[in-house]
């Protein structure tokens, strides 16, 4: 794993394989190692660039909310540090959320977008008022209470048992202070329906075809707002395709 200083905080990154530079946003609460099968195999023809979102991982956490906005500048900043003008930009779940970001604020750099198990809309009253509560609960309680509640929603039924172990080892291995700043900037984080309207660069939507957390249909209503668009459901897969 490689490492950068940004603003005088640690942010670290896998880069492997060669090809086509694809920033790939790992989802919450997890680091870059919710990739494992990726960063094991890259996939022929792709340069996988995988950070740590801050206080994930091995990157250190800065103050604040962890809001979808600095993830994106991150990653930003990273690709600068690289020498890259641009790449292909993609992220799972809260990592999709930290792509539409990035592709707001400097779409000219966005060579396509991947968008995994996520959705554009924003959170509602109700939505921005779980996710305090569930960064409440971690600083209070630790992590432990939200990965059992988390893990059945993430995984399908059929996962494989060493699978969904590692996926749970990895959750129990972030700090609360991490966990509840993304959780905090995930309810603050902005429709990016209109990003994907006028994105024109090509665009693959994924999604498992068992996702109880970001559904089908909301994978379809993502495809459909960009034309030419790519929608591919994954047979017996939650949440986490990528693994399962």
């Amino acid at each position: 794993m490689k490492t950068i200083e940004l603003a005088g905080r640690r942010y670290a990154f896998h880069d492997v394989g060669s090809g086509t530079p694809l920033l790939l946003f790992h989802g919450f609460p997890f680091s870059s190692e919710s990739f494992w099968p990726q960063l094991e195999t890259p996939p022929k023809g792709f340069r996988l660039i995988v950070p740590d979102h801050r206080g994930f991982g091995a990157s250190a956490l800065a103050e604040g909310p962890s809001t979808m906005e600095t993830m994106a500048a991150d990653g930003l900043a990273l690709l600068d540090s690289l020498g890259l003008p641009s790449a292909v930009v993609g992220g799972v779940s809260m990592g999709g959320y930290a792509a539409l970001a990035l592709a707001r604020l400097d779409p000219g750099r966005v060579r396509g977008l991947l968008l995994i198990d996520t959705q554009a809309g924003a959170d509602d009253e109700a939505g921005k008022a779980r996710r305090e509560a569930v960064a409440l609960d971690v600083i209070q309680n630790g992590v432990a209470g939200l990965v059992s509640t988390m893990l059945p929603k993430l995984l399908a039924p059929e996962t494989a048992v060493d699978i969904r172990d590692r996926v749970e080892r990895l959750m129990l291995g972030q700090t609360p202070a991490a966990v509840a700043a993304a959780s905090r900037g995930m309810a603050s984080r902005l429709d990016a329906r209109d990003v994907l309207a006028r994105f024109a660069n090509p665009t693959l939507v994924v999604v498992g075809e068992l996702d109880v957390i970001t559904p089908v249909e909301k994978a379809k209503t993502m495809a459909d707002l960009v034309a030419g668009s790519a929608l591919v459901i994954v047979p017996k897969a939650g949440h986490l395709p990528n693994l399962e």
